[in-house]
């Protein structure tokens, strides 16, 4: 499923758009990934997320 609201980076504005309408810059999904129970690799993502916030 694609998500249709974006958000703008650097201004922090929301759009439909791929692109940010007001400053031109490349626009993310402010959604989360989902969440399973019988995810495998969280594991490791918590590990990789855990030696970021000690650097």
């Amino acid at each position: 499923m694609r998500w249709l609201l974006r958000k703008c980076p650097q201004c922090s504005s929301y759009t439909l758009r791929d692109i940010c309408p007001y400053c031109g810059v490349k626009t993310v999904t402010p959604h989360p990934p989902r969440f399973s129970p019988k995810d495998k690799y969280v594991r490791e993502r918590f590990l990789i997320r855990l030696e970021d916030q000690v650097k």
